[in-house]
């Protein structure tokens, strides 16, 4: 299974451990899904955890760690198409990022942006939460 995980998702389980963004990372972590992201997905993460609203909850060197893991570790994608779908234009890099990519889910907290469209050509789009249940049936 293929999966996109936006970066207010990525941030989410930096901040929170223990919440379900986390525990999809721990689930990526033991292999139960191969994320994909891409260069851009890293610029927007580093560029998001130095506001100053995050820097106060998060230290520069977790952030870093997880970036650096990504690169490690992640299937990256290239080759991005110009897609212009999202009702959040900053978020149109994560459907092209799924689509080359070739994601089966597009995880996301944006509830007003990404959310409200539910897919992406074969890619369903779906919160953390749903996310986790999906693993846990294909886990049984």
């Amino acid at each position: 299974m293929r999966v996109v995980l936006d970066t207010n998702v990525l941030i989410s389980a930096l901040l929170l451990e223990n919440s379900p963004p986390g525990c999809l990372i721990t689930a990526w972590r033991r292999g139960a899904y191969t994320l994909v992201s891409s260069d851009l997905q890293f610029e927007e993460l580093r560029r998001a955890t130095r506001y100053p609203k995050i820097r106060q909850r998060l230290r520069p060197a977790l952030a870093g760690s997880l970036v650096n893991e990504l690169k490690a570790v992640a299937e990256l994608a290239e080759d991005l198409p110009s897609i212009d779908l999202s009702p959040d234009p900053f978020d149109n890099f994560l459907l092209a990022i799924a689509e080359a990519g070739q994601a089966d889910y597009l995880v996301s907290g944006d509830q007003r942006g990404l959310l409200e469209l539910e897919k992406h050509g074969a890619c369903q789009i779906v919160t953390a939460r749903a996310m986790l249940g999906i693993l846990g049936k294909q886990g049984r």
